[in-house]
C-alpha cells in the first residue's frame, strides 16, 4: 500500500526558510519522478517542482532559484527546501509522482506572513 506523508510545514519569518520533507512507503522514490504541488485556499492544486528518476529538477516560474527539490534514496523520503518564502507561498503542500496517480497525503501547511 503507498503512503505519502509530509511533514515540516508550519510558520515562518519574512524572508524565511523552511524545509518540507516526504517520506513514502509501498514505492521506491528512487524509481520514481516525484513532484510537489501546492494548493492555496480557493484555488486547484498547482505544480512546484518535480525531480525525475536521474535527479534532473524543474520548477514552476514562481518558485524558481527560491525552492529547491532533493532525494534521499537511503530514507526513501523527497524534500522541498523553501528559501525566501513570500505570501503568495501560503498553500498547504503536497508531495506526489509526476503524474499525480498516487494517493494523495494530508499535506503540509506553510504560512507565510501576511
Amino acid at each position: 500500500q503507498v503512503q505519502l506523508v509530509e511533514s515540516g510545514g508550519g510558520l515562518v519569518q519574512p524572508g524565511g526558510s523552511l524545509r518540507l520533507s516526504c517520506a513514502a512507503s509501498g514505492i521506491p522514490v528512487s524509481l520514481n519522478d516525484m513532484a510537489w504541488y501546492r494548493q492555496a485556499p480557493g484555488k486547484p492544486r498547482e505544480f512546484v517542482a518535480v525531480m525525475s528518476i536521474g535527479r534532473s529538477t524543474n520548477y514552476a516560474d514562481s518558485v524558481k532559484r527560491r525552492f529547491t527539490v532533493s532525494r534521499d534514496n537511503a530514507k526513501n523520503t523527497v524534500y522541498l527546501r523553501m528559501n525566501n518564502l513570500k505570501p503568495e507561498d501560503t498553500a498547504v503542500y503536497y508531495c506526489n509522482n509526476a503524474r499525480a496517480t498516487l494517493p494523495w497525503g494530508q499535506g503540509s501547511q506553510v504560512t507565510p506572513p501576511a
